[in-house]
């Protein structure tokens, strides 16, 4: 019988045997799906908390293969990869250059964040000064053979004075994209520096903007991602977009149900939780592919609450456990993380999410994040 885990909830007893999630072939076709995917830290490296990231390129790197072996896309330097919150522009633009060639080298599907980080955090920006940061990270999404996606500004929430501002400027990035990009909208419980985005506080104000940008771009808008948190909201903006215009998902509370859609439409997915449900989440694609959506949803349903639980607020701190369960899962030998974010979570979140998810049989060796789990107990004082 499998060794119990002393878990500050009461002792656990760890599954026996994980699902059978062996690399689909083949792409998913009924749904677009992307992972927005982790970066690995180096745990030996020599830096203080001020200084740039240092990262394990090969784990980080294997990582999206891991992804793409499963037929997912990777969205590359998102707020999952601690874009801002760890990462730097330049550790960003590094990461991009070297997941844009893994990419072309096995044939994985990527798209990567452009945004405007490379300005000071305590500047007051321009509104030039933040479109010429969106010109540079955009050009090496395009050199690099990247879809970008044009994620929210902190720098544009300063500079901005009113919706038009908004408009402006993301008319001017549209014009110059050579390709289709996607557009970001990251609600406040990601990031609060971007309360406001839109140039509204009111959500339905900010609704009318956004949807505005898109109408008068759509040749140059491939899709969109609400995270918001609000599935009613999506479901409301998936259905005045124009033909052609997707929507992805990033509402990691609601994702079963914005996927399966309904007779008026779908939602496809760019989702931070398919970074530890990424095999899960493309066995259950592929049922969805065959038509099956109850049967999707009886694979996915499920998963909400483990999704749920390392979203919850501060939301923005999800990434903690995220990386939490890559190392249980063996995907990296350390629970390191860039910025030393491994610290933002408390012992029994990371026990409750590690029940959950060897409860849904997402570890690939059960017995490995065993060994892990009570390890850091140990570590932290808490094996009795």
């Amino acid at each position: 019988m499998t060794a119990t885990v002393p878990l500050p909830q009461g002792s656990y007893t760890p599954r026996a045997t994980p699902l059978d999630l062996t690399p689909g072939a083949g792409v998913l076709s009924s749904r677009t799906v992307f992972s927005a995917a982790h970066v690995v830290a180096e745990p030996y490296a020599d830096i203080g908390p001020d200084d740039p990231a240092a990262v394990d390129w090969e784990s980080t790197l294997a990582f999206r293969r891991h992804l793409w072996s499963h037929g997912l896309g990777v969205a590359e330097a998102m707020d999952t990869a601690q874009r801002g919150m760890g990462l730097d522009w330049a550790g960003a633009a590094e990461l991009i250059r070297r997941s844009a060639a893994e990419a072309k080298a096995v044939g994985g599907r990527i798209a990567c964040g452009v945004g405007t980080d490379q300005l000071l955090p305590f500047s007051e920006p321009t509104l030039a000064e933040v479109r010429s940061a969106y010109e540079e990270q955009l050009a090496l999404a395009e050199t690099n053979g990247v879809q970008p996606i044009l994620m929210a500004s902190r720098a544009l929430v300063k500079a901005a004075q009113s919706p038009e501002d908004y408009l402006a400027t993301y008319a001017h990035l549209l014009r110059q994209a050579s390709e289709p990009v996607i557009l970001h909208w990251l609600g406040p419980m990601f990031d609060p520096a971007l309360e406001g985005y839109w140039g509204s506080a009111d959500l339905d104000e900010a609704t009318d903007t956004f949807l505005k940008v898109i109408a008068e771009h759509p040749d140059k808008v491939d899709g969109i991602k609400i995270s918001l948190l609000d599935a009613a909201r999506e479901i409301d903006v998936r259905r005045r977009l124009p033909g052609g215009v997707r929507c992805y998902t990033g509402d990691d509370f609601n994702y079963p149900e914005l996927i399966a859609g309904d007779e008026r439409g779908f939602s496809h997915a760019l989702l931070g939780i398919f970074d530890p449900l990424g095999p899960l989440a493309a066995h259950a694609v592929r049922v969805l592919d065959t038509g099956d959506v109850d049967g999707f949803r009886a694979l996915l349903d499920p998963t909400v609450e483990l999704s749920r639980h390392l979203f919850q607020r501060p939301t923005r701190f999800y990434k903690t456990g995220v990386v939490f369960l890559a190392w249980l899962a063996g995907h990296q030998d350390h629970f390191t993380m860039v910025g030393g974010l491994q610290s933002a979570r408390s012992l029994p979140h990371l026990a409750t999410a590690y029940e959950l998810a060897d409860g849904l049989g997402l570890f690939p060796d059960p017995e490995l994040a065993a060994h892990r789990m009570r390890a850091l107990l140990a570590v932290h004082g808490g094996a009795r």
